[in-house]
């Protein structure tokens, strides 16, 4: 029999409960990126770039070539099919105003969708453009129909993104379409990670530096599995489709010159500059 201490025995579940809370599984790190003008998608294995033979929810397999990761430049992680987002998904963020009985969804364009380190275009015409950091949810099988219970086996992984927000557009237009789709709008990156428990991470947003958002996706109002399945009921999502997941507490306006960081725990940092148009 094992002697065990009851300190040691404590440490040990609080460790073990640790492992449980953030993973679901294996942690496996996807980017894409360019090196030597050609474009690919690779998996990270010490500070290595081993390269696959198509999008890893596209069943890609390495193909035997490697190359240092300090050598490559890092594109947004997916080319997604559809861009589907949901609004006001943190009590944070939606405050006072009466919860929806399903996830409020809109939708940006792939055309918006740029990487780590692109610059953000401030168009000339824009007066209060906003970041929002969120969880961002990319799908891996094609999924119509399904319940929030199965919704974890359609979900190939997450990244972080950036909704940009020109909240006068977003006001004052019939739709959110320039406010949320315009070129540049959909900041997403740096990796695209599995196994992580999408449930409870930190979403941070900082501007030059300073901490501006900061929550953990365990407060959604509609939690991931929820806004899958609803999704699913009407569109049906393919391998490669992204959900940008909402955004919690309040957001202030960026300005040309500014550096803009979203970070999701597990996931690293997206940055973005302000470019004048």
């Amino acid at each position: 029999m094992i002697n065990t201490s009851p300190t040691k025995t404590i440490l040990f579940l609080i460790f073990w409960m640790s492992i449980n809370i953030t993973s679901f599984g294996e942690i496996n790190r996807y980017i894409r990126y360019e090196h030597a003008n050609n474009i690919s998608y690779g998996l990270i294995k010490d500070n290595k770039v081993h390269q696959l033979s198509a999008a890893p929810y596209m069943n890609g397999e390495k193909t035997g070539k490697f190359i240092n990761l300090a050598e490559i430049r890092l594109l947004a992680p997916v080319v997604p099919g559809k861009v589907i987002a949901v609004g006001y998904n943190y009590h944070s963020h939606r405050g006072d105003m009466e919860l929806p009985a399903h996830p409020p969804i809109f939708l940006k364009l792939p055309s918006s969708i740029i990487g780590t380190k692109d610059a953000i275009i401030y168009p000339a015409d824009a007066t209060d453009l906003h970041y929002e950091a969120e969880l961002v949810v990319v799908i891996g099988k094609t999924a119509k129909n399904i319940s929030k219970e199965k919704a974890s086996d359609y979900i190939f992984g997450i990244t972080a993104g950036n909704d940009v927000s020109e909240r006068n557009w977003q006001a004052n237009d019939l739709q959110w379409f320039r406010g949320k789709a315009s070129d540049t709008f959909g900041p997403l990156g740096p990796e695209l990670v599995t196994g992580l428990n999408y449930k409870d991470l930190l979403v941070e947003s900082r501007l030059n530096g300073e901490v501006m958002q900061s929550q953990r996706t365990r407060d959604h109002i509609h939690d991931i599995d929820a806004i899958v399945s609803h999704i699913s009921q009407t569109v049906t999502l393919s391998p490669g489709d992204i959900i940008y997941t909402g955004t919690p507490g309040t957001t202030s306006a960026m300005v040309p010159g500014d550096i803009i960081e979203i970070e999701v725990e597990g996931v690293g940092i997206l940055e973005n500059s302000i470019a004048k148009q």
